[in-house]
């Protein structure tokens, strides 16, 4: 049996007429930027985040590199962050000319400690951006209260993690702004790149929309120097047919993850642990092993794909080196970094397919 990581070919089939509708669609309009396809998408992500403003851009980093522009953070600013998450958090912080300052992460969640940040601030600092990892909601109540105290700006980092809640409330709006990609392998996923950025501040909202179209309110008439950042209509017509399955995918998700659960219990794997205040939405399903490489050597040779996140913290990245972190300098990261291993997950896994997984992993990971 082979079986894929992430299978994007069977989510495409499930809605494969819907999808060429809304592309033909988009090709009848001749609107091919901008317009009431993208309009449409916008309210559509404000309303299920629960934000009086979503602005839609070209990728989920744009959307991080926007909100921190916005929220004016620029050279010499300092911005705390995760050194567990994919390269583009701090690609979007070192993108301002601002310093991307790093805390360990909480050993539970995985996500970025709010008492490991608190120690990190100093009158350098601007803001925050707490990563929502493989779709778990960070301590959102614990980052506002230190925003509050210390006049920061937090900027939720959910691209992994849409329709994933907090304490009962929608992730993207809970802080100053939020970020989210809909990058193919996302929980709500395009057929290319494409991001949007939420927020309930009007002027923040109008900001970004402003810079992500050259700083331009009116054709050829620029009030700031901006980006090029816009999605296109065919990603937004796309995107609009499969965010009406969101929740019930991440639904699935929620099942196929307590499944593994389950069944992996008593094995050497340490599984995840979900907070009981988060809706969690399972963007991956990465457990911990002892073995790594070699358990995923030979779940590859039962034909089972996995996934390695991440192989090289952010504070050991040869192009951040410049800021002077060394080995051991964030040891629960640098632990689960050599330790994680994705296994398969997305709403198509089947039953057969994750059946089979399970026997495998319980064949090499006894107790």
């Amino acid at each position: 049996m082979i079986v894929p990581l992430i299978d994007l070919h069977a989510q495409y089939l499930e809605l494969k007429k819907e999808i060429l509708k809304a592309t033909e669609r988009v090709f009848d309009s001749g609107v091919y930027i901008s317009g009431p396809e993208v309009e449409a998408l916008e309210k559509d992500i404000a309303f299920i985040t629960h934000s009086q403003y979503a602005v839609s851009n070209a990728n989920g980093t744009d959307a991080l590199v926007l909100a921190l522009d916005a929220c004016g953070v620029g050279p010499g600013d300092e911005v705390i962050t995760t050194p567990y998450t994919f390269f583009a958090t701090a690609e979007a912080i070192v993108r301002r000319g601002a310093i991307p300052v790093f805390a360990d992460i909480d050993e539970r969640t995985y996500n970025l400690s709010p008492e490991e940040t608190e120690k990190k601030i100093t009158s350098k600092t601007k803001a925050i951006i707490p990563v929502h990892i493989f779709g778990q909601p960070a301590d959102m109540d614990a980052f506002n209260d230190i925003a509050e105290r210390h006049n920061l700006a937090i900027i939720e980092d959910a691209c992994q993690a849409l329709g994933a809640g907090y304490k009962g409330k929608p992730i993207g709006a809970l802080g100053t702004i939020g970020c989210v990609s809909f990058f193919p392998t996302k929980n709500l996923g395009g057929y290319g790149d494409g991001g949007i950025v939420v927020t309930n501040d009007e002027e923040l909202a109008d900001r970004i929309r402003l810079l992500s179209h050259h700083g331009s309110k009116r054709k050829y008439y620029h009030d700031v120097v901006g980006y090029n950042s816009r999605l296109d209509p065919l990603q937004a017509a796309i995107l609009r047919v499969k965010l009406g399955k969101l929740q019930e995918w991440n639904a699935k998700r929620q099942q196929k993850a307590a499944f593994y659960a389950k069944h992996l219990e008593h094995t050497t794997l340490r599984i995840p642990i979900v907070d009981a205040n988060v809706d969690h939405v399972f963007h991956l399903y990465a457990v911990e092993c002892d073995k790594r490489e070699q358990l995923a050597d030979q779940l590859q040779q039962a034909g089972i794909s996995t996934g390695h996140y991440y192989p090289c913290p952010l504070h050991l990245q040869k192009a951040l080196a410049y800021l002077g972190y060394k080995p051991g300098d964030f040891k629960v990261t640098e632990k689960v970094c050599e330790r994680s291993l994705a296994l398969p997950m997305s709403p198509h896994l089947t039953e057969e397919q994750q059946v089979y997984i399970i026997e495998k992993v319980q064949q090499l990971t006894k107790v």
